[in-house]
């Protein structure tokens, strides 16, 4: 099976986007630990405005979420492409399952989050 330039393109971005998932998920773990072992609450301890201490993890977890729904958009464009390509090959039967999930979902078990 040979792979176009434009799955090759997707399979990048997805790859970007989860290891934007992954970098989110182990930096909002440090914080969380973080955040119990000073006991702050937790409207404080996650405004970067009042917490200089981790305002530079904080922001950079913001800037993570941003990246990953940018992503996600152009991997839905992707996929909103390449369905519309593939639709007249398809029964109205064999679509309303994929379509029921969201492509996070189909994403993660794709590949591998």
């Amino acid at each position: 099976m040979e792979v176009s330039a434009s799955d090759r393109e997707l399979i990048a971005v997805m790859r970007q986007y989860f290891a934007a998932k992954a970098e989110l998920e182990s930096l909002k773990t440090q914080l969380e630990a973080a955040r119990q072992a000073a006991g702050e609450a937790i409207g404080v301890f996650y405004d970067p405005r009042q917490n200089t201490e981790h305002a530079a993890d904080l922001q950079r977890s913001h800037r993570l979420r941003e990246e990953m729904a940018s992503l996600m958009q152009r991997a839905e464009a992707w996929g909103r492409a390449a369905s519309g390509a593939d639709q007249h090959d398809r029964s109205e039967a064999e679509a309303e399952p994929e379509e029921w999930q969201s492509f996070e979902k189909r994403a993660d078990a794709l590949f591998g989050a």
